[in-house]
């Protein structure tokens, strides 16, 4: 795998250093009025592929640095469905990742938020360094050093620091100040501009970290707040990516069966076929791509990425399963470049899916934002005597693959990465017991991307104030395949309505 993927492709596999928040580098105290004295112009969404009637757009500065916030600013993107009854305020949602977009995710999921949108304008927002916020990216990959990872630790850590200089000098000064707890700053600089007196939140995924660090940092802005889909707060990045890593491999073993009891699946008839079929095509892929004229070409690790983007969600299988079939009858990836959201003109048959691109992201943009995010949330890095240790090295390089042959390798060289970067923020493992009025946490029983267990883990890190529903479905979070969860998350963001002790959703 040559470093470019390794870094691009780390999104859909699918976690630079920053401090604690308030961090100064004297005792002065940044002004930072003006970013909070200002308030959102809405207009139509031009340009936005997709974009429902009624869909209105805006923009809302932050502070590059808000220990130093002369040193410049950024320009997040937001879009918003007004609502349709009377407004209790703003509902801002995050869809996760760290790297996806949430004003796409927002075109491409309104119709689920019809009910929320009766008491609330539904706000979606591209995180800094996401989407059309001054998004990160690693270029065109020319001048990148394409020399595979080697195995020793001063060659790993020159290689990988090499890579990181390439992708700061594409992305710009918004690579040195990424990270949840920046992104959490920008959520009450919103929350103000939008003229909110507290932070009424829907975080899933990666949204459920970024709206437990907003409880640490801001505990008496937070008004109601949902996380579904809870990541873990306290897992080290090596731990916790081969947790994902066993759930992805699950989800690809589950579509893979269900490819094979129907008619024409391209994978084969039986399911063990099917999975050394899907595991070859990857290496075939890898060792031929396909071209994509000046676009560059298509490779098993961007095969990958769709793969991963494709299987959290039960209701894109026949799409990816059409979708391999076009790559292997003729060649053509370009409905799998759709599910990866690449930019290119879709054909009738895929409108209406839900999936949106957006002009003038970079095609990386999800990977390297990703990449980047989780090594300023990660405190732990492989030392130089941790690399150097070949034994030690071999027995991640064997359990990732153990994991997944297919998705465990790359998501191991995404760990790596991290190795001699600055040393992220601890202030993110030492939050707990926050001082916030009771909100909801949703963990599924069956999530192949954040395991129950690290919903409960959360949920009492968090404290008495945290309510966990316990989902006994599957999927990757509940609210959008669940009508008992998405009953009770309703009920508490437009009524309040949590009960008292356990809450329940069971299979449908």
């Amino acid at each position: 795998m040559r470093t470019r993927s390794v870094i691009a492709g780390a999104a859909a596999l699918a976690l630079l250093g920053t401090g604690a928040p308030g961090a100064t580098a004297s005792d002065r105290v940044p002004d930072l009025r003006r970013f909070y004295q200002q308030k959102v112009t809405w207009g139509d969404c031009k340009g936005l592929t997709g974009a429902p009637d009624g869909m209105q757009c805006g923009r809302v500065t932050v502070p590059l640095d808000y220990a130093a916030p002369e040193k410049g600013t950024i320009d997040l993107a937001l879009n918003r469905i007004p609502a349709s009854g009377d407004s209790r305020g703003s509902l801002l949602v995050n869809f996760g990742g760290p790297g996806g977009p949430g004003v796409a995710g927002l075109v491409g999921s309104a119709k689920q938020f019809e009910d929320l949108a009766k008491g609330y304008d539904i706000v979606g927002f591209d995180p800094r360094g996401v989407g059309t916020s001054s998004p990160v990216t690693c270029g065109d990959g020319s001048d990148m050093p394409d020399e595979p990872l080697a195995d020793d630790a001063s060659t790993v850590l020159r290689q990988a620091t090499e890579q990181w200089q390439v992708c700061r000098k594409h992305s710009g000064p918004v690579a040195d100040h990424i990270g949840t707890i920046n992104v959490s700053r920008d959520l009450d600089v919103m929350r103000d501009a939008l003229g909110d007196d507290k932070l009424n939140f829907f975080g899933f995924s990666y949204g459920t970290r970024l709206g437990a660090v907003y409880t640490g940092q801001f505990p008496h802005k937070v008004g109601r707040m949902v996380l579904d889909g809870v990541d873990t707060l306290t897992e080290p990045m090596v731990e916790q990516t081969r947790v994902a890593v066993e759930g992805q491999q699950t989800a690809l073993d589950n579509f893979v069966t269900w490819c094979s009891r129907n008619a024409g699946c391209v994978l084969g008839d039986n399911s063990r076929d099917a999975r050394q079929n899907m595991t070859e095509l990857v290496n075939q892929l890898n060792e031929r791509p396909i071209p994509l004229g000046d676009d560059g070409e298509y490779g098993g690790d961007d095969l990958v990425n769709a793969l991963g983007t494709a299987l959290y969600h039960r209701d894109a299988w026949p799409y990816l399963s059409q979708a391999l079939a076009n790559v292997v009858a003729d060649r053509d990836p370009r409905a799998l470049l759709r599910l990866t959201g690449v930019p290119i003109p879709p054909p009738d048959e895929y409108a209406g899916r839900g999936i949106v691109a957006q002009k003038d992201v970079p095609p990386d943009n999800f990977g390297v934002a990703l990449a980047m995010v989780n090594c300023a949330d990660d405190p732990d890095r492989l030392t130089a005597a941790q690399l150097s240790d070949t034994k030690l090295i071999k027995s991640l390089v064997d359990d990732y693959t153990e994991a997944s042959p297919i998705f465990g390798p790359a998501r191991l060289e995404q760990v790596l990465l991290c190795a001699g970067q600055p040393k992220g923020t601890d202030f993110i493992r030492g939050i707990h017991d926050v001082d916030t009025p009771r909100f909801l946490l949703v963990g599924t029983r069956g999530d192949p991307a954040t395991p129950y267990r690290w919903a409960v883990e959360t949920a009492q890190r968090l404290g008495d104030q945290a309510v966990l529903l316990d989902n006994h479905g599957d999927g990757h979070t509940g609210y959008f395949s669940s009508k008992c969860v998405a009953q009770k998350a309703d009920d508490f963001l437009l009524y309040g309505e949590l009960g008292r002790g356990g809450l329940y959703c069971g299979e449908e």
